[in-house]
């Protein structure tokens, strides 16, 4: 509960203003049976009931669904707001955790937390405190008044309500572990279906729909096995109320009308006893039911909380937001561009990097080269930021990155990853992706330094084109091309490129390296390379073995003084990837 009234913070003026006008509802309709009564006795007495007094009952029940509407509209609207922060929150969160989360995290099961989670919580937020405080504010009322006309009636109404009441609290918890279940599910459900659907060309290749369907399937298939314990559990909820409510209405009816015939009360007290005795199981329907929507809500809390726990991408206090190292200009042109210095690494234990040392000059294109599992693309996680080292430095323009805040280094240091992310929009929408403020001007520049002159100008709509989901219409060297341009446009000191054409035939292989030879007069490039047109093209090459380096040349002296090189240019001169 304490997760949920949280939630509530800066909504509490909203909240009791929905609360105040439900209670005056209740109020209202509270008074109804008491007016009822009276004119009852009345007419039974002989005397004419007034059109005054029934138009006062009629507007009494107008008055009464009026306040009550306006008071769950505020709640409704006030629940929808607070799921808004909440949503935005998670969003936020889910943006900023460690590469590390997200290397062991299901990201169909995280999406399905700021969705299908988020929404038990506002169905908890938006009925049950109204119906909690309302409904408890009611009964209460409706007890009093039914021992003041009766208490033998009440006694005989308290002791079904009671019966029923001690059922459903024996199930609401049972409610709350099966609701968290059955989110669980639809949380892997949706991790699987994301897992197929990401790699859909791949599924029907291999002709794997009906495996996945199997997989997939099966996940919904223990989503409905915890839906159904939870709605086996809800079940009771209906028939216990009915219990208690018909019950009591046959009790009141029964002793009441004998008590009647015998003089013992007035028709018109029965008649307002009765009427309390329905409206005491109608606000305890409500309050049993706000109680198993709290309680799905809290095993919704439980997941939400899950998530907002994973520790966020932090940077240390002092350099985080603080001013930018490089304001005063930029860094003397003999600083090298990125710098390694005796760089550690493991990774879950795992040593990956063993005292890696070398640099990168401020404009030139540098090779890494290596067998599998050699540390290439550790190499690159590292300078993004993405995991921090064990020990050692790692120098961008001349600074520790630990005295920039991730946002610094990541402004300086560009990324081109080896599977072209496109996202869905316009072709300007991906090369501005990293620098939306970007002039048209500049943009035009760097279509240039990449040779995308010729797809702008072959596209419909140009630059506004639609590229479609993934960038379906783009080829993968439009897509490379694209991404970096969309590099360039930060300025960066350092563009880091994972094996850039690997994916790539001859001839957009030979134009790619043609842009890289462009793009290396502008700033740095360091290129995870396998390709024999990339690796040659490289100013200088780094030789990785094993998470060390084993050697820094060019081409023909690693030939010759390297045999790890020598025993990889001869898988690039049979044309292989290393």
């Amino acid at each position: 509960m304490t997760a949920l009234f949280g939630l509530l913070s800066g909504h509490w003026r909203a909240i009791v203003a929905a609360v105040l006008l439900t209670v005056v509802g209740t109020g209202i309709g509270l008074l109804q049976p008491l007016l009822v009564k009276d004119i009852i006795e009345v007419a039974q007495s002989g005397q004419p009931v007034t059109a005054a007094v029934l138009f006062i009952l009629l507007g009494l029940f107008v008055l009464h669904a009026g306040v009550d509407t306006l008071g769950r509209y505020l709640m409704e609207r006030t629940s929808e707001s607070v799921v808004r922060g909440l949503r935005r929150s998670m969003i936020a969160h889910l943006l900023r955790l460690p590469v590390r989360i997200y290397d062991r995290e299901r990201m169909g099961d995280l999406i399905s937390r700021t969705n299908a989670d988020t929404t038990l919580v506002r169905e908890a937020v938006a009925y049950s405190f109204v119906d909690l405080i309302a409904g408890s504010i009611a009964v209460v009322g409706a007890i009093a008044l039914m021992m003041w006309i009766d208490p033998n009636l009440f006694l005989m109404v308290l002791g079904t309500v009671t019966v029923a009441g001690l059922l459903l609290l024996g199930f609401l918890s049972g409610i709350r572990n099966a609701s968290e279940r059955s989110q669980a599910g639809v949380g892997d459900m949706a991790a699987d279906l994301e897992r197929a659907l990401a790699a859909i060309r791949m599924v029907k290749a291999s002709r794997a729909e009906k495996a996945e369907t199997e997989r997939i399937g099966s996940r919904a298939d223990e989503a409905y096995a915890a839906g159904v314990r939870m709605a086996k559990l809800e079940s009771i909820v209906g028939p216990a109320i009915e219990l208690a409510a018909n019950g009591s209405v046959l009790l009141v009816l029964l002793f009441g009308g004998i008590r009647v015939a015998q003089g013992g009360s007035s028709l018109g007290e029965l008649v307002a006893f009765l009427l309390y005795a329905t409206y005491l199981v109608m606000p305890l329907t409500e309050v049993f039911q706000a109680l198993g929507t709290v309680q799905r809500g809290l095993g919704a809390m439980n997941r939400v909380g899950e998530l907002m726990a994973l520790p966020k991408e932090i940077d240390r206090a002092e350099y985080a937001g603080g001013p930018d190292p490089y304001a005063a200009g930029e860094p003397e042109e003999e600083r090298p561009a990125l710098e390694f210095r005796d760089v550690w690494f493991r990774y879950d234990r795992v040593p990956v990097l063993s005292g890696v040392s070398f640099t990168v000059p401020r404009h030139g294109h540098v090779a890494l080269v290596g067998g599998s599992g050699a540390g290439k693309s550790t190499i690159l996680a590292l300078t993004e930021r993405f995991y921090e080292p064990d020990s050692g430095q790692i120098l961008l323009d001349g600074r520790d990155v630990r005295e920039l805040s991730r946002s610094q280094t990541r402004t300086r240091v560009s990324l081109v990853l080896q599977d072209n992310p496109v996202v869905r929009g316009s072709l300007l929408d991906n090369i501005v992706y990293a620098a939306p403020e970007t002039t048209r001007e500049e943009v035009d520049r760097v279509v240039k330094v990449v040779n995308l002159g010729d797809l702008v100008s072959r596209l419909p709509d140009g630059l506004d084109t639609e590229v479609g989901d993934h960038g379906v219409r783009l080829s993968g060297g439009e897509r490379q091309r694209i991404a970096i341009a969309r590099a360039l446009l930060t300025r960066p000191s350092v563009i880091l490129l994972d094996e850039p054409t690997s994916q790539l035939d001859p001839v957009n292989e030979a134009a790619l390296t043609r842009v890289l030879r462009s793009v290396a007069k502008e700033c740095a490039l360091l290129v995870v390379a396998h390709r024999p047109s990339t690796v040659r093209a490289a100013e200088r090459i780094v030789v990785l073995e094993a998470g060390r380096v084993e050697a820094v040349g060019t081409h023909e002296e690693l030939v010759a003084a390297s045999a790890t090189y020598y025993g990889l240019a001869t898988g690039f001169l049979a044309g292989e990837a290393v």
